[in-house]
């Protein structure tokens, strides 16, 4: 069993969820300077999403699943992930972003499963609370942990791709870890970076191990 997992935001995604929506209700400054200084290290993760996500109280839910259902996808992004699974890989996504972006694009792309957080509405309307199972800085090295278990996959066979900060838990517990168009602190840990928007060079890299 070979496993791979990808983040979401800046990696399977072209462009980071609530950024987007920020746009969306003309907060784009405000949560965007949240947003930089988490995937730089310089704010712990869960401190910035609440953060972020307090500004969208407000926002009707149904605007939200449909700016989430346009979101574009990384160039490469679909080959990358059925040649993958032509390999027999797993391929799992983790995300501390939304479930209204990473089911329908997960779902388009063909990944197994996929982990991410939800955001709270009443009525229909953001409550600018949210809650889910990748909200703090080791959430995902935590979950990558007990799906190589569930799974019997070892660290040698396990290959992880992303681009920030709240990526590095997971960078302990893989074999490959690639950063992808990465901030510093993450290229830091990689075994492999990739410097252009193409997803497609996940491939050359694991097939030159």
């Amino acid at each position: 069993m070979k496993l791979a997992v990808f983040d979401f935001d800046s990696t399977l995604m072209d462009g980071e969820t609530i950024d987007i929506l920020a746009a969306e209700i003309g907060l784009e400054k405000e949560v965007g300077t949240i947003t930089k200084a988490a995937m730089d290290g310089e704010v712990g993760f869960y401190k910035s999403l609440v953060s972020r996500v307090e500004l969208l109280e407000g926002v009707d839910g149904d605007r939200v699943n449909e700016i989430c259902e346009g979101l574009p996808m990384m160039p490469g992004s679909k080959k990358t992930i059925e040649a993958l699974r032509e390999r027999g890989y797993k391929v799992v996504c983790f995300s501390g972003g939304f479930r209204n972006a990473t089911a329908p694009m997960c779902q388009r792309l063909g990944i197994d499963v996929e982990f991410a957080n939800f955001l709270h509405t009443e009525n229909g309307i953001l409550t600018g609370k949210v809650g889910g199972e990748m909200m703090y800085d080791d959430a995902k090295g935590d979950m990558l942990v007990r799906i190589q278990k569930l799974l019997n996959v070892s660290v040698e066979n396990t290959i992880v791709v992303g681009d920030g900060a709240n990526d590095l838990s997971m960078f302990k517990h893989a074999g490959t870890r690639i950063a992808f168009c990465a901030k510093p602190i993450l290229k830091k840990e990689a075994t492999h970076c990739i410097e252009e928007k193409d997803l497609t060079q996940v491939i050359k890299i694991i097939d030159s191990i």
